[in-house]
């Protein structure tokens, strides 16, 4: 029986173990904390600024990512596709967790945000816009915190998250380069 896995040693079958593992841990932490930012979004009325919002696209990658890599492991894929998948995903929550710091230094005054959410506000448009406009938009500052725990804002939040998704995903691609 001589198939492509069996002849090029590179691309045998990955144990499923830790793939799957780091890519269900990262689908399921990835699927419930986006479910909490839109509970508080939704229920709680803390609404997004832009840097939240752009925070939410490495979450909106893990998790049909994370699940895609998951089946991959669990069918016995090989090697370097669960490879490129958990590198893909430690490499996003490693940039998501930068965003997030940059987030909580905007916060905290330590640099200056972009300026369409931190900055001054520049051109109003004629009277009569301004006050139609006024009446449906609520300007959502980046710079400004809306809700706080134990300290840490909910960009702090993402930092910590996106950190152990980032722990969970390179523990499951050293783990399964070495098997």
């Amino acid at each position: 029986m001589t198939t492509q896995s069996a002849a090029i040693p590179a691309f045998k079958q990955a144990s499923a173990g830790p793939a799957l593992t780091a890519s269900l841990l990262v689908t399921l932490i990835a699927a419930v904390t986006i479910a909490g930012a839109w509970f508080f979004q939704l229920v709680l009325e803390i609404l997004p600024c832009p840097l939240c919002l752009e925070q939410r696209y490495a979450y909106y990658l893990a998790i049909p990512l994370g699940a895609l890599t998951a089946l991959a492991a669990r069918s016995g894929a090989p090697r370097p596709l669960l490879l490129a998948g958990l590198a893909i995903l430690t490499l996003a929550t490693l940039a998501n967790a930068g965003l997030g710091t940059y987030h909580a230094g905007v916060e905290w005054g330590f640099w200056k945000g972009p300026t369409d959410c931190s900055g001054p506000v520049v051109n109003l448009g004629s009277a009569a816009d301004l006050l139609s406009k006024l009446d449906t938009v609520k300007v959502v500052r980046c710079d400004e915190v809306q809700w706080r725990f134990l300290g840490l804002s909910l960009a702090g939040y993402n930092v910590l998250i996106s950190l152990l998704m980032a722990a969970i995903a390179a523990w499951g691609f050293v783990r399964t380069t070495k098997r």
